[in-house]
């Protein structure tokens, strides 16, 4: 991600087929309450970006700066042929609807955003990612800062709970919200926040703020989003959008829905694709609006903003994550229990070296999607609990592990003597089967807590040589560039002949 879109792609939907990637560019970070000048800048910044980006920009996600950016994926469909699109800048609520919509009173858009309104809040991502240099192919570590939008879906006595994307938190080290409510004290806006769970294949997760952290100013005015069904949606009904659009704080656009079920491939960082069904719409899906609300006219939620494709001769195409696709995967996902950040210096040690699995991988061993287990420590933590070389952990504690990537941030939450419950995909006779392994995470070596380079499991990420995450427990760098064919393909020297497809 060194250069200034990561892809730096200059592409079109037919050269894409039906697969969109991933896409970052590098813009302005989060605008919200800033001066014009900010705002001035930003504009001087988009529009260099334009002229460098041109045919095709993955619009919708997360907008910021550093390199990592907007995340947003979308899949060939046919154009909307009407295309009716309204943006107003900058809305905030100041009287609230009060009529409910269970009996079927739909309202107009100014009554639907006056309402909503003090459900949605921008969320603020704070990371650090590995970049290389042009000189001599060196790497080095870049703090990011990107925003996206949230919907509040819940609240106990302990924490408020807010929907967003995955891709909108995804890589966080630090999280905050910012409400969208007239506050006493412009201070009390913004909260940090902490992950709760994720479920990467659909691009879902669940943000928590302690209720402790909120003054009694806001808790009066901010409330839970009423929810409604997607699968009720007919073609050509009027929906809106709500979301932080471009970092500048929450916007409206409204429009129909252009599509139902409509099939999305996107192309994750890891080489993989994952598919699902959205709604497709023309109402205005710009970068900071995923996590945000799509609402029918009753003022309910019916969608969680996601993407939109962008290219040349293509308008008016956003995509939305159907509600009734999404709530019983929050459902879940309220049911992790929260964790805080752990500090550095005492987060707990695993024992493994997990990589990543390549999409080639995938069709020529039928892999599962997860963190590989490469190496294994010996009198580690996970070789104590049973884990082996080749395994493939899909959980953590409940939460989907996609990735290597995905195992290191949630490492971030777990402290050395902490125990947790993997869920692991084992290669046995020809095919994979489930099993659950309980450990108790070690205390780091010395070598992992000086380590600069590689990934030790602290929550530091790092990469091999030959582009996949790493993590070597010996705090030095994997073998990419030493000429070492092992790590080219970690996978062949696991599986015996009839793992191949």
């Amino acid at each position: 991600m060194s250069e200034e879109f990561r892809n730096n792609q200059d592409e079109n939907l037919e050269e894409n087929g039906s697969v969109y990637h991933y896409n970052y560019t590098n813009s302005e970070s989060s605008n919200f309450g800033k001066s014009p000048k900010h705002d001035k800048d930003l504009r001087k910044m988009m529009k260099r970006a334009a002229a460098i980006a041109l045919a095709v920009a993955l619009v919708g996600g997360s907008f910021g700066a550093g390199s990592y950016v907007s995340t947003h994926y979308g899949a060939v469909a046919q154009a909307s042929e009407t295309e009716s699109e309204s943006e107003t800048e900058g809305t905030e609520a100041s009287t609230v609807a009060t009529a409910s919509a269970a009996d079927g009173t739909t309202y107009s858009v100014q009554e639907i955003v006056a309402n909503a309104m003090p459900s949605m809040v921008a969320i603020t991502n704070k990371g650090v990612q590995e970049v290389q240099s042009y000189f001599y192919g060196q790497t080095y570590q870049q703090e990011t800062e990107s925003t996206g939008s949230g919907v509040i879906i819940g609240q106990t006595d302990d924490e408020l709970l807010i929907a967003t994307n995955n891709h909108v938190v995804s890589g966080a080290q630090t999280l905050s919200v910012c409400f969208s409510v007239d506050a006493e004290d412009s201070d009390d806006l913004v909260v940090s926040a902490d992950v709760k769970g994720t479920d990467p294949n659909h691009d879902l997760a669940i943000v928590t703020v302690k209720m402790s952290d909120i003054s009694d100013d806001v808790k009066s005015k901010i409330k839970v989003m009423e929810v409604g069904s997607s699968d009720e949606l007919a073609l050509g009904e009027q929906v809106v959008a709500i979301g932080n659009a471009l970092g500048y704080g929450q916007s409206v656009t409204t429009g129909i829905v252009s599509a139902l079920d409509r099939e999305v491939t996107v192309e994750t960082d890891d080489g993989n694709t994952v598919t699902n069904n959205m709604i497709q719409t023309d109402a205005s899906i710009n970068p900071g609006n995923s996590g945000g609300a799509l609402l029918n006219m009753k003022g309910q939620l019916i969608g969680i903003n996601s993407v939109k494709a962008s290219a040349t001769g293509v308008e008016g195409m956003g995509y939305a994550i159907p509600i009734d696709t999404a709530m019983p995967i929050f459902e879940e996902l309220k049911e992790i229990q929260s964790r805080d950040i752990v500090d550095e210096d005492k987060r707990g040690f695993m024992g493994i070296k997990p990589v990543d699995i390549t999409s080639e991988a995938k069709q020529i061993y039928n892999m599962p999607s997860g963190a590989f287990v490469y190496e294994v420590t010996n009198d580690s933590a996970a070789e104590k609990a049973g884990l082996k070389k080749g395994d493939i952990i899909t959980k953590m504690d409940g939460v989907i592990i996609s990735s290597a990537e995905d195992l290191y941030e949630r490492m971030q939450y777990y402290a050395a003597g902490d125990e947790m419950k993997l869920t692991v995909e084992r290669a046995e006779g020809g095919e994979y089967k489930e099993q659950e392994f309980t450990l108790t995470l070690d205390e780091k070596p010395e070598s992992a807590k000086t380590s600069t380079s590689g990934q030790d499991m602290q929550g530091n990420n790092g990469q091999n040589g030959n582009g996949q995450n790493g993590n070597d427990q010996n705090g030095d760098d994997s073998e990419g560039e030493s000429g070492d064919d092992s790590m080219q393909d970690p996978f062949s020297q696991i599986f015996p002949e009839y793992f191949r497809r």
